[in-house]
């Protein structure tokens, strides 16, 4: 398929976002509204790596940073993306600020609004953090991850880079596409947005795991549930892997790994490689033009490896490069 060359700035209409209150989540978004945002994208895709976009839409606004939970990749190029438009960043993480000495998330989110913030990108280990906050602040929100809810960011990333991948920038359309996320799908943000937005786009979303990491239930969210990888792998055109969340299976940390993994339902790490693991074996059985994704991070070793990550059908560090780009489109659409 050919790709149609990317929009002049001139040609680009940024449309307001359906809400007005910025990005939460992608489950019922129509899917025009998802290409709206993925067409601003491959715009912004050509002018990510730049100090500064030639018409710097968010010049003189401050964008604030609310991360409550660590992250490498989601805050540094939600950063550079606001720098890019212009913006002025402010970074509060929990460590070192009032929520760790007790401030609620709301409080803290409220005093930060009040210092003259124009719009909060918000990181948090509760699932509806960011829906929580956007209902108390004027601004925009953009959900930055919110424990097991979403993480609409990074699927726009995963979609954007598969299309790039398979030449469809010019349609976003996934229809005929069968998309394989593997692993800790019942703790995954990443899967839950993915699910909503790549269904949305015509895409089959086939869940894989062990019981505990992909139950039955995840059904509900308009997805195929499998337990066995080698049976969908070579009919895959694309196959996600994610780690083993373990900070998100909450009962059984304290208790230490081997409570964790009888609450997945996992027999040992060796086993869950032996089952669910992208190896090279596994990589060569896929067909041709298929690929290999994970949204990070990545443990290698354990359900990826080495040579498979950094091999020839690996997606993974395009997902990375295409993460400024995809926040771009997103803060110019909600701020």
């Amino acid at each position: 398929m050919t790709t149609a060359a990317p929009q002049t700035a001139s040609e680009v209409k940024i449309p307001p976002p359906p809400s007005g209150r910025g990005l939460l989540g992608l489950r019922g978004m129509p899917a025009s509204d998802l290409r709206s945002i993925l067409s601003l994208t491959r715009h912004y895709s050509d002018i990510a790596n730049e100090r500064q976009a030639d018409e710097p839409l968010l010049k003189g606004l401050a964008v604030a940073n609310l991360f409550f939970e660590d992250s490498t990749r989601t805050r540094l190029s939600f950063t550079l993306a606001a720098q890019r438009l212009g913006a002025h960043v402010i970074d509060l993480a929990g460590q070192g600020s009032s929520f760790s000495k007790g401030e609620s998330l709301t409080d803290t989110a409220l005093t930060v609004e009040a210092m003259g913030v124009h719009a909060m990108i918000v990181r948090a280990k509760g699932s509806g953090s960011a829906e929580l906050i956007a209902r108390v602040v004027k601004c925009p929100v953009i959900n930055a991850g919110d424990g097991t809810h979403e993480h609409p960011t990074q699927a726009l990333i995963d979609i954007y880079t598969l299309c790039e991948a398979t030449g469809s920038l010019d349609s976003f359309d996934l229809s005929g596409m069968t998309v394989a996320i593997v692993g800790d799908c019942a703790s995954s943000r990443v899967a839950r947005s993915n699910i909503a937005a790549m269904s949305s786009l015509g895409a089959r979303v086939v869940c894989v795991g062990p019981p505990g990491m992909a139950p039955a239930s995840l059904r509900a969210l308009g997805c195929e549930v499998l337990h066995d990888l080698d049976s969908i792998a070579p009919e895959a055109d694309a196959i996600m892997m994610l780690r083993i969340q373990w900070e998100r299976h909450s009962e059984a940390v304290a208790a230490g790994a081997d409570a964790i993994r009888k609450r997945a339902k996992l027999g040992s790490l060796r086993q869950y490689r032996e089952l669910y693991a992208m190896t090279r074996e596994r990589a060569e059985s896929m067909k041709p033009g298929a690929w290999v994704m994970h949204p990070g991070p990545m443990n290698r070793g354990v359900e990826i490896d080495q040579e498979v990550a950094d091999g020839p059908r690996s997606l993974i560090l395009k997902q990375v490069a295409a993460g400024v780009a995809v926040r771009m489109a997103v803060l110019a659409r909600t701020v």
